[in-house]
């Protein structure tokens, strides 16, 4: 009886003894992310850490990034002007706009034109390594650029031009980071119309600076890719590329460079440059340039986020890595 019930209780506990069952592999967490955030903004994150935050809400002139952190901690840019934040709210930190999309401003914030986020097509962070070598994530997202106001004043809705936007970051060394983004504008589907960025310096992206970068109010320095220094020599001077550098702590100087890529129509293009801390690339700077339908505007700009004041010969080298990238190609997404 007792071998019996020894018997049965070896029996109970065999399935407890056996070898553990194999478990699925798992898969590496990305060291850079894309994290969706309530109120229409997404954030990437490296380690868990936030390093720039795209905002996207129905309620906003356009869309913008903010902030965008550099190596120290801490943001190289900044919402508004530091001395005249009423007039110059539309300076969103880093942002896309223009001042004259068939004769309607996107630029102020008077709502006569607004970006109107329509959606996200894709979150693409699966920790593949992009150009660099390193981990990258990119938001895809579909924009409508609508005039508000007609002719005579009445208000309307109609869309002049759709915008296709990817926003990418490679992650790079000591805590560096390339932020690329590429613009695919084309006319609205069914339109017959061409759509014309009119003759402006201001747009297609603008840059504002965090204060203490700026010339005026802290201690920076602005550069370009033909050796000129400061605003007057480069205000409205072409360039490959732009950098502001500056204090961002006691401690710290980082910068953004800017660049223009040579596929970009009008290359290398003019720079529109303050020593209050902005900058922008002015894509029609000396002409107008007409979109066609069916013949989508492909543009690409690429922001550097560096440590301290790099040589110039450090910024040319990563400006031809930039160039020699190739574009994302079509930003429309492939029907499934």
């Amino acid at each position: 009886m007792l071998v019996r019930a020894l018997f049965v209780l070896l029996s109970l506990a065999s399935p407890l003894l056996a070898a553990p069952a194999s478990r699925p592999a798992t898969q590496p967490v990305p060291q850079l992310q894309i994290l969706p955030l309530p109120y229409d903004q997404a954030s990437f994150t490296r380690d868990g850490m936030e390093v720039a935050r795209y905002h996207f809400g129905a309620a906003l002139n356009r869309p913008f990034l903010y902030p965008l952190i550099g190596p120290s901690g801490r943001s190289l840019v900044r919402m508004g002007h530091p001395r005249d934040p009423t007039s110059h709210s539309h300076h969103n930190s880093i942002w896309i706009s223009h001042h004259d999309v068939n004769g309607v401003s996107f630029w102020s914030d008077s709502r006569k034109g607004i970006i109107s986020h329509q959606k996200i097509e894709a979150y693409e962070d699966e920790g593949a390594a992009g150009a660099y070598g390193t981990p990258t994530a990119a938001i895809r997202s579909l924009n409508h650029w609508i005039s508000t106001v007609s002719a005579d004043g009445k208000p309307q809705s109609i869309v002049l031009m759709v915008e296709r936007r990817q926003t990418r970051i490679d992650l790079l060394p000591d805590n560096e980071l390339l932020l690329t983004i590429d613009l695919q504008f084309e006319t609205p589907p069914k339109s017959t119309a061409p759509v014309t960025f009119g003759k402006t310096p201001f747009g297609p992206i603008g840059v504002r600076m965090a204060k203490t970068i700026g010339t005026h109010d802290g201690g920076g320095v602005i550069r370009n890719s033909e050796g000129a220094v400061g605003e007057k020599e480069i205000f409205w001077k072409s360039a490959k590329w732009v950098d502001y550098s500056g204090p961002i702590t006691n401690q710290a100087i980082e910068g953004i460079t800017l660049m223009d890529h040579p596929l970009n129509p009008g290359f290398p293009t003019g720079f529109h440059v303050r020593g209050d801390g902005w900058m922008g690339a002015s894509l029609t700077l000396n002409e107008a340039k007409t979109i066609e339908p069916g013949k989508p505007l492909k543009i690409r700009y690429g922001l550097y986020v560096h440590n301290g004041k790099p040589e110039v010969k450090d910024l040319a080298a990563t400006w031809d890595k930039f160039a020699k990238a190739a574009p994302p190609g079509d930003l429309t997404p492939k029907k499934k």
